[in-house]
């Protein structure tokens, strides 16, 4: 993929043209037209009830569907429970799971209906459409809006201090010596209680990556590129190996909820996650507090290099072996209408752009508005795992063990090469 066009995908989309014949479209001329249809739907536990509970309230209202809710663990353990659960052919009707890397690990074809050709499918950006296809086929649409990965910071704690915000990665590292200079606050927040939240820094530097590798997650696919003989991969294990002094001392006794808690209340100046901590602020601690959150990038060594690396929305999969299919078709449809993402935004802030051009509200949060910048100057790129299917099963943990000082850079790109080398073989990729 060329670099120009990779850089600026994410904002480009299809347009719905009047041609579009969309099935819910066709269907709302009548009254609820599956008045008394049950569906159900598998939804990561903790996922804030504002980003579904009102669209499938409407599309009770709208199509007399009553879809109940099925919670899933987090991480790992959350994407075992799908494989057990699709082997025995007991899924729920629809999912909201990841795009990117994990779906090839599902064997979409063989479960999730596919979307490929449709012209809904025609409306979306090239950026969730490579992330949600698999084998020429499309096996979702998409769940929410993108999010922007990079440092949420507190903007009080950078006033008292007389902080800016940083353009290179030097300027960063000393933005946090002034906050460890001065002992009142942790300079950056670790959560890794929920080990999944250490791969985030590490992920989140992919925009300097591909902008001094362009072509690092191709030659990744075919084993050809490696994270421990690529500079300009190497290079994001070392920045994650510089931030071990920063972290609070309670690092691994800290959870995801209890990092979004010390941000919001100026315990911590940092936190490197994605923008949806954004809505977990809102929800817990209100408007005047979120808008006191900026964002920006993982930074690059210099200004040209720092960009943001942005996650596609999650997607919502349709079980092809459902009961009522026609049903599950038009949910996946009707949750990405304008009708749809006009009550979503009413309850749930976007935490980034949306993938089919809806327009984003002027309510967005602050540090939406901060990452939006990005889009615009066409300076963003996906998180590696949206680009290519080869992702380690253990990445978290080749994370914790490096931020708490137990290996070295060198060793845990190493150990994160070798543990992709197995998700290679299970995909039949011929690695060197």
């Amino acid at each position: 993929m060329k670099r120009k066009k990779m850089m600026g995908m994410l904002l480009t989309a299809a347009m719905v043209t009047g041609s579009m014949a969309s099935a819910f479209t066709c269907m709302a001329a009548d009254e609820k037209p599956y008045d008394g249809v049950n569906l159900s739907i598998m939804i990561e536990n903790g996922t804030d009830e504002s980003s579904y509970q009102p669209i499938l309230d409407l599309i009770k209202e709208k199509m007399g569907i009553t879809v109940e809710v099925e919670f899933k663990p987090a991480g790992s353990e959350g994407t075992n429970l799908i494989k057990t659960r699709l082997l025995s052919g007991n899924m729920t009707d629809l999912m909201i799971y990841n795009v990117g890397s994990l779906l090839s690990a599902l064997n979409p074809q063989d479960y999730f209906i596919d979307m490929a050709g449709t012209d809904l499918a025609a409306t979306f950006d090239d950026s969730f459409t490579q992330a949600a296809s698999f084998e020429g086929g499309l096996y979702a649409v998409p769940a929410g809006s993108a999010s922007g990965g990079g440092v949420m910071y507190n903007m009080d704690i950078y006033e008292k201090y007389g902080l800016e915000v940083p353009k290179t990665w030097d300027e960063f590292i000393a933005n946090l010596d002034v906050i460890k200079e001065a002992g009142e606050v942790t300079p950056l927040i670790g959560t890794f209680a929920d080990a999944w939240t250490a791969q985030v820094p590490f992920l989140a530097d992919n925009y300097q990556v591909m902008h001094n590798d362009p072509a690092f997650a191709e030659g990744f696919t075919s084993g050809e590129k490696k994270f421990a003989t690529s500079e300009a991969a190497f290079r994001s294990w070392e920045k994650l190996e510089a931030t071990q002094p920063y972290y609070n001392e309670d690092y691994m006794a800290t959870t995801y909820d209890m990092g979004c808690d010390m941000l919001a209340n100026g315990e911590g100046a940092h936190y490197i996650m994605t923008c949806g901590i954004l809505q977990n602020i809102y929800t817990l601690y209100g408007e005047d507090v979120v808008n006191r959150i900026g964002v920006f990038p993982v930074p690059g060594d210099t200004e040209e290099e720092t960009g943001l690396t942005v996650w596609t929305s999650g997607g919502l999969y349709g079980n092809k072996n459902s009961e009522n299919v026609d049903a599950v078709k038009a949910v996946m449809e009707f949750w990405t209408s304008d009708e749809a993402l006009d009550v979503l935004v009413e309850n749930s802030r976007p935490s980034g752009p949306f993938h089919n051009g809806y327009k984003l509200p002027d309510t967005v949060f602050k540090g939406v508005k901060d990452q939006m910048v990005y889009f615009e100057a066409g300076k963003t790129a996906p998180a590696l795992e949206f680009l290519t299917p080869v992702k380690g099963a253990n990445c978290d943990a080749i994370c914790t063990e490096l931020v708490t000082g137990q290996t070295t850079a060198e060793e845990a790109a190493k150990a994160y090469d070798e543990d992709c080398l197995k998700m290679a073989v299970q995909l039949g990729l011929d690695w060197k």
